[in-house]
C-alpha cells in the first residue's frame, strides 16, 4: 500500500517544519519501499519562499480523496495562510474525507482556522500558546506537549518536534521497528513521547553560567540523595543561612522548590518514557514515597504519574 503524504507549505514557512518530517518519511520509505509517495503542495504552486530565503517547489493541492496524510508546516507565514481560503478549504476537505491531518508548530493556526481542531486536543510551539488560546478558545490546547493525537488529527510543537511527530506517524503506519530504524538513521532520539514536556526545569530556573549552575547540575545528577539546604550549602562551601538567601536572590525560588522541580522533571520523564514501576521511579528521583510523588505531580501537572504515563503513550491527547 502506497500512502500519499502531502506537505502543505506557504510563503515564509519555517523550512525545517517541512523538510524535517519529509526526511523522516523519505528514510522510512527506504526501509519499506512502496510505503509512501511524498509531495510538497501549496495553494499557489511553484517556488515557495521560506523565511530563510530558500525556496521549495510545490505542486498544486492534491485531491483530498487521494490523500492518506496532509501535514501543514509552520512558520512566520502561518498567520497569513490561516486566512487563505483555498488552503483552509483543502484542510477541511481532507478532514471531512477522513484523511489523517497534521500540523507542525504554528501550522496549528491553519488547522484551527479551518475549524478541524474545534473541541479537539492540540498543541503548538510554547511561545504561541497564549495567542493561540485567545484566538481559538474552542480548541483544547495542551501547551506542554511535544505532539498530540486526537482521532485522525495530529499536531506538534515547534521545529524538531515535527520529526517526533513524523516518527509517531511512521510508527502508526509501519510499526515501531521501522520508526526506530528511521530515528537511528536521523540520529535522533527514538522517540520522544507525545506527552513529554516542551520545557526543561533546569533551563527554566537557571539558564546557565550563574553562580549555582554547577551545583544545580550536580543536584540533577544526584536526585536520589538527601538534597537538604544543609547538604547543598555544604557543597557550595557556604553557611546554610547565607546559601539560602543567595540562592533565592539569584535563582528566584528556594533551594527546596528548585530541587522539587528537578525531581518532578526527572520523574515525569521516567514515567512517560520507561516501563519502571512508579514506586521505583519515586525512589530513584528522591521522592522516596510514591504518595509524596503523586501529590507533587498533582500540584505541578494536575494529574498523577499514572495518568501522565497513559497520556504520553497515547500521544498526549
Amino acid at each position: 500500500m502506497t500512502r500519499l503524504v502531502a506537505f502543505a507549505i506557504f510563503p515564509d514557512l519555517q523550512i525545517l517544519d517541512a523538510t524535517g518530517p519529509l526526511a523522516a518519511f523519505e528514510i522510512a520509505e527506504r526501509y519499506r519501499p512502496g510505503s509512501y509517495e511524498l509531495k510538497l503542495v501549496a495553494a499557489t504552486p511553484g517556488p515557495v519562499r521560506s523565511s530563510v530565503g530558500a525556496r521549495l517547489t510545490a505542486e498544486p493541492l492534491s485531491d483530498p480523496f487521494r490523500l492518506h496524510t496532509l501535514i501543514v508546516a509552520g512558520g512566520e507565514g502561518s498567520r497569513q495562510s490561516s486566512r487563505d481560503e483555498a488552503l483552509l478549504g483543502h484542510v477541511r476537505a481532507a478532514a471531512a474525507a477522513g484523511r489523517r491531518v497534521a500540523s507542525v508548530c504554528s501550522g496549528a493556526y491553519v488547522l484551527a482556522a479551518a475549524g478541524v481542531l474545534d473541541g479537539r486536543c492540540a498543541t503548538t510551539h510554547w511561545s504561541l500558546t497564549a495567542d493561540f488560546a485567545r484566538r481559538f478558545p474552542k480548541v483544547r490546547l495542551k501547551p506542554d506537549r511535544i505532539w498530540t493525537r486526537d482521532g485522525e488529527i495530529w499536531t506538534s510543537a515547534g521545529i524538531t518536534a515535527g520529526i517526533d511527530l513524523a516518527l509517531a506517524l511512521i510508527a502508526d503506519d509501519l510499526g515501531e521497528d521501522v520508526a526506530r530504524r528511521t530515528a537511528r538513521a536521523l540520529v535522533v532520539y527514538h522517540r520522544r513521547p507525545g506527552g513529554q514536556s516542551q520545557f526543561s526545569a533546569l533551563a527554566d530556573i537557571d539558564p546557565g553560567g550563574g553562580r549555582f549552575s554547577g551545583l544545580l547540575d550536580w543536584a540533577r545528577a544526584n536526585l536520589d540523595q538527601p538534597l537538604t539546604v544543609d547538604n547543598l550549602a555544604n557543597r557550595a562551601a557556604m553557611s546554610p543561612r547565607n546559601f539560602a538567601r543567595a540562592f533565592v536572590a539569584e535563582i528566584g525560588v528556594t533551594p527546596a522548590k528548585a530541587v522539587e522541580r528537578l525531581r518532578l522533571e526527572a520523574a515525569r520523564t521516567a514515567a512517560e518514557q520507561s516501563p519502571r514501576p512508579i514506586d521505583v521511579i519515586a525512589r530513584d528521583t528522591g521522592f522516596r514515597d510514591p504518595e509524596r510523588m503523586r501529590r507533587a505531580f498533582v500540584r505541578a501537572f494536575g494529574h498523577p504519574p499514572q495518568a501522565l504515563r497513559r497520556q504520553a503513550r497515547s500521544g498526549g491527547g
